[in-house]
């Protein structure tokens, strides 16, 4: 049986936020792999958020985040099951986190399924006359455009777009962790990214 080190434990818990137990079990799945305890623990997650993903979040926090040359500014609304969890210090700093996201990266949508589907297909339609002269086969061309659409999502969706403060994970699975870790289905609502100067 692997033996576990408690400092492998407590870089797990930095990096998941979630509690010592779930931690040591991934930690014993991967044999002591860090990074395969991460991948353990987010697909536990997902699977928690998919059991979670129906119910009411009725509860939540409008938090924002001002840049610090005071020329991007962004409230955004992450909303839970509770009002015990709206006031826990950690969901607070998941809102505060996910508002900086949105500074930094400048998503458009939340999740894919909120991109208009004449964008999409403006997206894909780019994509394929630019490969369509390239003379490779339709399927292939296919595979490419949508490997292309696939970045744009990564881009334009703030569930996609791998998180600032670990870019091993996306938004979407950071999310999945908290979900996990509070026992509630999290969303993010709605964002406004403002840019001085810009409508």
């Amino acid at each position: 049986m692997t033996r576990i080190p408690a400092s492998l434990v407590k870089q797990l818990r930095e990096r998941t936020s979630l509690g010592i137990m779930d931690c040591k079990d991934a930690l014993k799945e991967a044999k002591g792999d860090l990074e395969e305890a991460i991948k353990i623990l987010q697909k536990r997650g997902m699977t928690i958020a998919a059991k979670k993903s129906g119910k009411a979040t009725t509860e939540g926090l409008i938090a924002s985040y001002i840049h610090s040359d005071g020329k991007i500014g962004v409230p955004v609304e992450v909303n839970c099951e509770t009002d015990f969890v709206a006031s826990n210090e950690e969901f607070k700093a998941l809102v505060k986190d996910i508002a900086m996201q949105i500074a930094a990266l400048c998503p458009q949508w939340v999740r894919p399924e909120e991109v208009p589907p004449e964008v999409l297909e403006e997206e894909r339609e780019r994509h394929r006359a630019a490969w369509d002269k390239s003379g490779k086969p339709k399927e292939v061309v296919a595979r490419i455009v949508e490997g292309k659409l696939k970045k744009f999502y990564e881009e334009t969706c703030l569930h996609e777009q791998p998180f600032i403060r670990d870019e091993n994970i996306t938004i979407k699975a950071l999310l999945s962790s908290k979900i996990a870790q509070f026992g509630e289905n999290i969303v993010v609502k709605r964002f406004v990214r403002y840019t001085l100067g810009k409508e």
